[in-house]
């Protein structure tokens, strides 16, 4: 039995020290009308350096879900290299049947990918890249032409062999489907498919997101721009169930979000699409702070009551570790652009956020951001307290072919935004980069650096050293 290699893919997902998720796709053959040949995903691995593969594991590969699958792996060692290698064919058989099925009957593809588990030791540093904002233009015909998106992937991945990295948080616009939303934005679910089939087929981001373990969450280019400020009823009916099954597809099945079964399958339907996972001495908090939103009324939030309460006990949970929240939109400062889709439109939820930080003693927190097509390193206060209550970092835009935010667009000069008797500053720790990049976080119970890279992978400033 021949197996193909997969039409997208693989993408290492959730990584914990005893498991790891891997996504890939196959592809639609169709009998008919109304039938297809029914296609599994197969996969086997091994601890790098041994000759001995796993038994081959197979899942189901369903139209419904784009010929897509998850394995999960489980029982592995904490910060252990493995290597896999993974495939699909169609066959005229019974999931469950399959299991059995000798490994010597299969031809494996000739690729393989790599990983690296997670750290069970909370005094573990950890070291992540970090970014957001891909655009990728679409011709007038529905096909997408520009590669230099890709680009800067090349460049992670050459950074990651010479310095290893745990994982690469993508925070939000990891496509534009609204970039002709002048002309023919994507509204219909074959047409968000096929655009991320296309973005993360590109040869250097399939490459990096292979061995890289890569936690995603949304913005609002994943739906239309602004979402959902500018939303009809029929969108909300329409447009946004196709957006977000396609989210689901491509972005959430391979993330912390879904339990693994003793077969390393998942199952479940998702309630939300805020999740949290640990790794050495990261705690790691991934906010929607999109869908959940309410722009406008006496019901006005960012986030709902059990998102918000989530955050609120996570963060004061004394688990001793880096808490790094990620929010897709800047936490802070306050911005002269757009102001009314960040944090600082939705005041009084802020606030609450702000006033719980003020109560944490020795807690070091970190916001990692995106959407703003500029990067900058900067700390948050409160007036009669020494010590910053929080760091923002953000990091975007990985590929944006317009002009990007300046420096004279970030409220500097005031206090942020406030419902309450509280007076939060913020202050700059870097320089404001408006050129693409990626951010390198490099954490320790100790402190945190923070360097941005260009997109051929140089230094744009002298990196940020903070101590805890």
């Amino acid at each position: 039995m021949k197996l193909s290699a997969p039409t997208v893919g693989p993408i290492v997902g959730y990584t914990a020290p005893d498991q790891t998720r891997i996504w890939f796709r196959g592809q639609f053959e169709g009998l008919g009308e109304s039938s297809y040949r029914r296609c599994f995903g197969v996969l086997r691995y091994r601890k790098r350096g041994l000759r001995k593969w796993s038994a081959p594991l197979f899942n189901k590969m369903s139209p419904n879900f784009d010929m897509t699958c998850v394995v999960a792996l489980t029982g592995l060692q904490p910060q252990t290299e493995y290597e896999y290698q993974a495939g699909w064919v169609t066959l005229d058989a019974e999931l469950d049947r399959l299991a059995g099925m000798h490994a010597a009957l299969i031809e494996w593809p000739d690729d393989s990918g790599t990983f690296r588990t997670a750290a069970a030791d909370a005094s573990r540093s950890r070291s992540y890249v970090a970014g957001s904002c891909r655009y990728l233009l679409r011709t007038f015909f529905g096909d997408i032409f520009d590669d230099r998106g890709d680009k800067i992937f090349k460049s992670i991945y050459e950074q990651s062999l010479a310095r290893p990295v745990d994982g690469m948080l993508m925070v939000g616009d990891q496509i534009y489907a609204d970039d002709l939303n002048f002309f023919s934005p994507d509204s219909s679910l074959p047409e968000f498919l096929k655009r991320y089939r296309t973005v993360f087929s590109q040869t250097h981001i399939r490459r990096l997101m292979s061995c890289v373990p890569t936690y995603m969450i949304l913005d609002d280019h994943e739906i239309e721009d602004n979402w959902p400020a500018k939303a009809t009823e029929k969108d909300k009916v329409q447009l946004y169930p196709q957006a977000i099954h396609a989210y689901q597809i491509y972005q959430c099945s391979h993330s912390p979000l879904f339990q693994a079964d003793a077969n390393g399958r998942l199952d479940g339907i998702l309630q939300k699409f805020w999740y949290r996972f640990s790794d050495g001495c990261v705690d790691c908090f991934v906010l929607d702070t999109r869908t959940e939103r309410i722009t406008a009324g006496a019901r006005k939030r960012m986030v709902k009551e059990e998102q918000m309460t989530a955050l609120l006990n996570w963060l004061s949970d004394g688990s001793g570790r880096v808490k790094l929240v990620v929010s897709s939109v800047p936490l802070a400062p306050d911005f002269s652009v757009e102001g009314d889709d960040k944090w600082g439109a939705f005041a009084e939820q802020r606030d609450r956020i702000l006033a719980h930080l003020a109560t944490l003693n020795g807690v070091n927190v970190v916001f990692l951001s995106g959407d703003v097509h500029c990067s900058f390193c900067a700390e948050v206060r409160v007036k009669g307290r020494s010590k910053p209550l929080a760091y923002q970092v953000v990091s975007s835009s990985f590929f944006w072919p317009y002009p990007h935010m300046e420096d004279d667009e970030l409220v500097l000069d005031r206090p942020l935004i406030t419902q309450g008797n509280k007076q939060y500053t913020v202050k700059l720790r870097s320089g404001v980069q408006s050129l693409d990049n990626f951010a390198r976080l490099d954490l320790s119970t100790a402190g945190l650096r923070v360097a941005f890279h260009a997109r051929k992978g140089e230094l744009l400033d002298t990196p940020v050293d903070i101590v805890f």
